[in-house]
Formats: C-alpha cells, structure tokens, sequence
C-alpha cells in the first residue's frame, strides 16, 4: 500500500506542478490572458475524455500496465516541457500530462485497493484522498520555491526535479504484483459510459458527484484570483507566495482529514460543504477589501471544508458500488470533479465579457451556493446504514 500511495503522491504533484510557472512563460513567450487560459483548460479538455475511455476499461487492459503506461506518458510530458522552445510544446506537454493524468485517476486508487487486505480497505481509501490533496498542494509549492529561489535556469530546473520524481514512481510501481493481469485477458467492454449503476445513481449524483463539482469549482475560483491575491493582498510578486497558498488549501484540507470530529459521515459531509461556501465566500471579499487576515481565514475553512468532502465523497465512490464496479464509478467520480474544475476558467471567461470580475464572481458562489442547499436538503433522507455496512 505504502509503495502505491507514493505513486499516487508523485503522480498528484505532477498534475499540478506548473501552476507556478504560468507568469513565467507568459513573460517569456509573451502570451496573453487568452493564451494562458487555454494553456490551462487544454490539460482538462483532454483529461475527461481520457478518463472516461479508461474508467470503463482500464481493468480490462490492466490496472497496473495503464498505471505504468500514464506515469510514462508523464515522463514524456515533462522532457517536452524539459526542452520547449516554442509555445506549440508547451500545448503539447500540457495536453500529454491531461492524457495522463486522466488514465492515472481512472485507475489508480483502484488498483490501489486490490492492493490492500479487506480489513485495511477503509484506511487506505482515506489515504488516497489525504495524498491526493497533498500531492496537488506539493505540486506548484515545489515549483514555485524553486524558482524564486534557485536561480539558475527557472524553465529548465523544476523540470529535472520532476523528472526525477516521475522515475521513482515508476521504480515503486515496478515493486509491486501483478494482481490484477488476470483480468485483462477478458474481452474489452464497447461500451463506454461513466459506469453508475441504476440501483446506487440517484446517490451517486446527488451526493457524490454535485458536492465533489461544488468542491473543485470553488477550488477553481481560488486558483484564478492567487496572483492577484499575492500582488494586491500580499503585496508581493514573490512566486514562492502563490504555490504555498494553494499548499495550504489544499494540504490543509488532506491534514483535515485526520480530525476525528465529527465521526458521522453525513454529519462531516454537511459541514464541509458548508465550510467550502463560507471560505470561499472571504477568500473573494478579500481580494475587494485586501484584508490579509480575510484571505488566510477564508482559504482555511475552505481547505477543511474542501477536506472533509472530498474524503466523504470519495469514501461513498468507493464503497456504494460492488468490488466490480466500483472502477467506474471511482472514474464518474473523478469526472465530476474535473468537470468542476473547468467551470471557473470557462465561467468567468464568458461573464466577463458582460459584467466585471466581482460580479461575475458573485455570481459563481451563488450557483455553487444553490447546489450546497440542495446537497443539504438531500442529507436528510440518504441513510448511510442502509446503503452501506458498518
């Protein structure tokens, strides 16, 4: 399990390593805003198709031969990031880490589990999301420190650091059995869909897929305003400052997950999602009021709310459905969450062309604010007893 959870964590940090590095190659190849948002959003475009072809049939092809397959493809990513010297490369780079990145989720955490004993399954579960989180924090923190700090060839040097992270992933991967080979030998599926099945999707969608959407598109939101959080709030354009915040959110939030209270899952899943709305509502009245305290209060009761979710939303993918289906369904989740992510670039890209950022901002907490009073009014009747065993 311990060799896997490293995977999953160099693997997590790969996805979203170059978030710091965006002002640099905006400076460099003198990109503009529309260019850099789709050097962005191009990483999503091809990671939800990816991750559906492979949620449906990575156990037929192989749990571990697809894991081995995505952290090569990473590999490749980062050579081309490695030795870009035209903005072209860096479209394709960023397209080959959503391709893999995308087979990676759809198989990971399932492969993880036949990994596991069946009295360490829960355990494990709660690992996965806790690395998860870290490894997306650890990312552009690393990145971002090493620029600011080493300075020696900024494009070149995070990129042999990430190399050598890839690598061990491999080497740890190579450690361990092929439990799940037998498998692939079965004819492939054709039928390609996100694999809910009927008797658990009314759950699925209302309070596994809605919440973990709510929870990456006010992510999202976040992510947007950092540099300008770091240059009107902070006053700094020290790009150390931007990977640590998103180190906090997200770190934050997987360390979160250790707190023992509450115990009840559907209890910590309201607080949460309440929590998420709250921090998210101060982390945007700090960047108008420039009120420092605002933006490190907001974005800590965001981590643990975003915490909190994304371990009980996880924790339901994996358990709801049966052992044979739970590879689908972990992939529809991870969909839903990506899905999220996308919303803010494209959201307030189109509001924006009518309104202003605050009132396009505005306008985004409402929706997600609307989809919160939903989760919560669907809470009272989903009785967890009686959809899963203690």
């Amino acid at each position: 399990m311990k060799r896997m959870l490293w995977v999953i964590l160099m693997m997590s940090c790969c996805a979203t390593f170059i978030s710091s590095l965006f002002p640099l190659y905006s400076d460099y190849y003198q990109l503009n805003s529309l260019q850099i948002t789709i050097l962005f959003a191009i990483y999503a475009v091809f990671l939800l198709p990816t991750l559906l072809i492979v949620g449906a049939r990575g156990s037929d092809w192989g749990l571990k031969r697809v894991v081995r397959f995505s952290i090569w493809i990473s590999i490749i990513s980062t050579l081309i990031f490695l030795g870009s010297f035209d903005v072209w490369m860096l479209y394709v780079a960023r397209s080959l880490e959503g391709t893999a990145y995308g087979a990676f989720t759809g198989t990971a955490s399932v492969f993880l589990l036949k990994q596991t004993s069946q009295d360490k399954m829960r355990t494990a579960i709660k690992l996965s999301g806790v690395i998860i989180n870290i490894g997306f924090g650890l990312g552009p923190a690393i990145s971002g420190v090493i620029v600011q700090y080493v300075h020696f060839q900024p494009l070149r040097l995070t990129y042999w650091f990430l190399l050598v992270m890839l690598l061990s992933s491999l080497v740890f991967l190579e450690m361990l059995p092929k439990q799940e080979d037998s498998r692939a030998q079965k004819p492939a599926k054709t039928k390609i869909s996100l694999g809910v099945p009927e008797e658990i999707r009314s759950h699925f969608w209302s309070f596994i897929g809605l919440p973990i959407f709510t929870v990456f598109t006010l992510g999202g939101i976040v992510f947007s305003l950092i540099p300008s959080f770091t240059k009107n709030v902070i006053h700094t354009t020290n790009l150390s400052i931007s990977g640590l915040l998103i180190l906090l959110l997200l770190g934050g939030g997987a360390l979160m997950q250790f707190f023992p209270w509450p115990r009840i899952s559907i209890s910590r899943m309201r607080l949460g999602i309440l929590f998420l709305v709250i921090g998210s509502g101060l982390v945007v009245v700090s960047g108008q009021t420039e009120k420092l305290f605002l933006l490190w209060a907001g974005i800590f009761i965001q981590a643990i709310g975003a915490g909190w979710t994304f371990q009980v939303t996880l924790k339901l993918a994996s358990e709801l459905p049966k052992p044979e289906e739970r590879p689908q369904v972990i992939s529809a989740f991870y969909l839903c969450a990506y899905s999220g992510f996308i919303v803010p670039i494209v959201g307030i890209g189109v509001l924006t062309q009518f309104f202003n950022l605050i009132f396009s901002l505005i306008v985004l907490n409402i929706f997600a604010a609307l989809i919160v009073s939903y989760v919560l009014i669907y809470s009272v009747k989903f009785n967890y007893s009686k959809v899963i065993s203690p």
